[in-house]
């Protein structure tokens, strides 16, 4: 098991910051606002939150007194940031920290669900790719192999940042259409709720560069 461990908000904080930092680079470093909108975001989570910036504020401090993440003022700003130090901290490259962060934010999951989640955010072209890098973190302590899910026969793997996170005899997060291509855009509600998501982080980073240019005058 790995020495560092993290309580439940502090493991999906640092899921998080690795993961914008590779989808979204432009809003990166994280506001507390764009950090407590990432936690709380509908897909790509399991299971999904509704925190609070209060609670979202302890787990960022929290890592940051664990010094795996770090507070930034960027210039001609107003506005504290958090970045994540883990590659530092944890000895990680960043495929490694890519699954990690997946096991943080939603589970214990197969080979194939890693890949194919994983490479939102760097490459893994193969299972024996994803396999390797599965027996690096193995190997540093920072996850293990578990037993199949109830009713399924793949095997899964799961984290030890915060081994109690997420329940190990439950289906992982619900995924109906990610082992192929998505051709739709999904429907109804999902599709208004996607949307919004996409608006506000949008007004998010147009509020924080426009207290960037007014800073600077």
């Amino acid at each position: 098991m790995s020495k560092i461990q993290l309580n439940g908000h502090e493991a999906r904080l640092l899921g998080v910051l690795f993961e914008k930092e590779r989808t979204t680079p432009d809003q990166y470093p994280l506001s507390l606002n764009g950090a407590t909108m990432a936690c709380n975001q509908k897909s790509n989570r399991w299971p999904v939150t509704d925190w609070s910036e209060a609670e979202v504020v302890v787990g960022l401090q929290g890592l940051v007194m664990k010094q795996i993440a770090g507070r930034v003022v960027p210039a001609g700003s107003r506005v504290e940031k958090f970045r994540h130090n883990a590659r530092e901290s944890l000895g990680l490259y960043d495929p490694e920290l890519a699954v990690l962060s997946e096991l943080l934010m939603r589970g214990p999951q197969t080979p194939g669900e890693l890949r194919t989640r994983a490479s939102r955010m760097v490459e893994l072209p193969t299972l024996e790719r994803l396999s390797a890098v599965l027996a690096e973190l193995i190997g540093k302590g920072y996850a293990k192999r578990i037993d199949p899910a109830p009713g399924s026969r793949a095997e899964r793997f799961m984290q030890l940042l915060s081994p109690n996170l997420h329940p190990l005899d439950e289906p992982g997060a619900p995924s109906p259409a990610e082992s192929t291509p998505r051709v739709h855009a999904p429907s109804g509600v999902e599709a208004r709720v996607g949307d919004l998501e996409r608006k506000l982080a949008d007004v998010s980073a147009r509020l924080e560069k426009l207290e960037r240019d007014l800073g600077g005058r």
